[in-house]
């Protein structure tokens, strides 16, 4: 007993406020919203009951947003994968002319992705898009409003889900042991046969990995639903947004985005169970660097050929357009009709020089970065605990945090909405429901995960002699952190917190649920811009948000990724 409170006493107070302040914000933000979600499902009138679930059953719009859901999600699996394998192997495998063009034309939506994609696939191919002025021109009779429903879904989610593939995929294929595809080349197979026996096989672990998180990404779709689905195809996503606008129908937002937490928990449950039971890899003792294949038969090698480079115009043709037409005014937008008189620079004059148009981006700039910045410093306190102690507590405090990496972001959402719409004393009574905190907490929340396992990859990969030189020359705990342990890691923490940045700049799937009307982030205001009834000044501004947050994004990129790569090929 002695020991104990003498280990206890030897603890700095500042250690202990870090400690109080981590369990505070887990219990409060990442344990009793998601429970509470339970309580109002099935105890909301004060006593056990089911009729939530009946009324979603008894719901036909519901239930159908439940059914295109799924159909989205395995028509999804299908395409995306299709398109994602082959621009990996055209880049990566087979011996293609300009294959380093095509892989810039298929990294764009790397920059180029979420709400900001879809509005501008819909500007390009929507009722009044350039493509689509183009093709009734062509053909007079061609439906200027064939661009929604379950088909423009499908075709703009398919483009921009393969980034997944490009990165993942990529670093997969380039592991691949060139000595077993010349070992098979050597026994007579044919290249298809090679790569549907020898390559494929090899990649199957990364491929099904990303099979898992296309199926949740269809699962939980919002912006290219809500903006090109129409009322003829609702997804879960959009339908728990209309139920949790109304006061009567919140139960029904908490039960669908149950459901969608629940398929979620299963998916990953079973990816686990499948990382487990072994994958395929080459067995040679030294590895050679693989040689990129020609395709020998002629017909092949112009199929895929014509292939890769229609799939790079699918590709290149939104982005180059809307940086085009961000240069016009606001007639040529609405008419969709390009004019080397009518270009110009007022567009982004009137962003940075009027206060009304600068505010969302101003709001989104504000928001990423206090998000940001609050996520690394909380993910820093952790990751110092995990480092330096191993115990039951520890672990507990990881999986804590770890618990928004299981569940959506919408579940996240509506737990938030359910539990602080009224007062509550673990926030002394405080109602967070219709204010800024709201937000910037959800943002918070769902970046923990990704960066608790960045930074602590960096506690981990420290050599702890350093520490303990500094312990044995006196320093103190904090000290020694500050001044040996946090120059080490800060490169990795401020990586991280740049990719957070970016991602949190033009977010729309949590933004929707939470953000104050008043203070409208670029995703609100880049979504509200697609509908009908938007004027073209509002496009043309939309326009060069979408413009910024695409060098924002590949700036953002390079200094993460692009620096680090080339300093290890020197």
């Amino acid at each position: 007993m002695t020991k104990i409170r003498s280990a206890l006493s030897s603890i700095p107070v500042a250690a202990w406020l870090m400690y109080a302040f981590l369990g505070w914000f887990i219990v409060a933000f990442l344990i009793y919203p998601n429970l509470n979600v339970y309580y109002e499902i099935f105890w909301g009138g004060g006593s056990f009951s089911l009729d939530a679930v009946h009324k979603l059953i008894s719901s036909e719009r519901a239930m159908k947003s439940l059914y295109n859901s799924f159909i989205l999600a395995l028509s999804l699996v299908v395409t995306v994968n299709l398109v994602g394998i082959f621009l990996v192997l055209v880049t990566e495998y087979f011996e293609i002319k300009g294959a380093k063009i095509l892989r810039l034309g298929y990294f764009t939506t790397l920059v180029y992705s979420g709400v900001v994609l879809v509005s501008g696939y819909k500007f390009i191919y929507g009722d009044s898009g350039f493509i689509t002025r183009v093709l009734s021109h062509l053909f007079p009779a061609f439906n200027v409003n064939w661009f929604h429903g379950y088909g423009a879904v499908l075709f703009v989610m398919t483009f921009a889900c393969t980034s997944n593939h490009v990165i993942f995929l990529t670093n997969a294929i380039r592991k691949l042991d060139f000595q077993t595809v010349e070992a098979a080349k050597n026994m007579g197979a044919s290249t298809f046969y090679i790569l549907r026996r020898v390559v494929l096989p090899v990649l199957k672990p990364t491929i099904f990995a990303l099979t898992v998180l296309l199926f949740l990404t269809g699962l939980g779709a919002t912006s290219a639903p809500l903006i090109l689905g129409g009322s003829e195809f609702q997804t879960i996503t959009p339908m728990i947004l209309t139920f949790a606008r109304s006061v009567t129908s919140k139960d029904l937002a908490a039960l669908l985005a149950l459901v969608l937490g629940v398929a979620t928990l299963l998916l990953l449950t079973l990816m686990i169970r499948f990382e487990k039971n072994g994958n395929f890899m080459s067995v040679s003792k030294v590895k050679s660097a693989l040689v990129k294949q020609k395709i020998n038969n002629r017909i092949g090698n112009v199929l895929v050929h014509t292939a890769a480079y229609l799939l790079f115009v699918i590709y290149i043709i939104p982005v180059v357009l809307i940086i085009l037409f961000s240069f016009t005014d606001a007639r040529s937008i609405s008419t969709a009709m390009l004019s080397p008189g009518e270009f110009t620079l007022d567009n982004y004059i009137t962003v940075f020089s009027n206060m009304s148009a600068f505010k969302p981006y101003l709001v989104s700039i504000c928001y990423a970065a206090v998000a940001s910045l609050a996520v690394v410093v909380l993910t820093l306190m952790a990751s110092r605990i995990l480092h330096k102690f191993n115990n039951i507590w520890s672990r507990t405090l990881e999986y804590a945090l770890l618990i928004p990496w299981m569940l959506p972001s919408t579940l996240i959402a509506i737990g938030l909405i359910v539990t602080f719409d009224t007062p509550k004393p673990i926030l002394g009574n405080t109602v967070l429901l219709g204010t800024l905190w709201l937000l910037l907490i959800a943002y918070v929340i769902v970046h923990i995960p990704f960066t608790l396992r960045m930074v602590k990859a960096s506690f981990f990969s420290i050599d702890g002699n350093l520490e303990d030189a500094a312990k044995n020359l006196g320093a103190r705990s904090f000290y020694s952190f500050r001044r040996v342990l946090l120059p080490i890691i800060l490169p990795s923490a401020l990586a991280v917190l740049a990719l957070n940045f970016n991602n949190i700049l033009a977010d729309y799937d949590l933004t929707v649920f939470l953000y104050h009307p008043l203070y409208q982030p670029l995703g609100i205001v880049i979504k509200n811009s697609t509908d009908a009834q938007a004027l073209a000044d509002t496009q043309a501004l939309t326009l060069v948000y979408s413009v910024i947050l695409m060098i924002m994004s590949a700036i953002t990129l390079y200094g993460v990724y692009g620096r680090s790569s080339r300093s290890k090929t020197k």
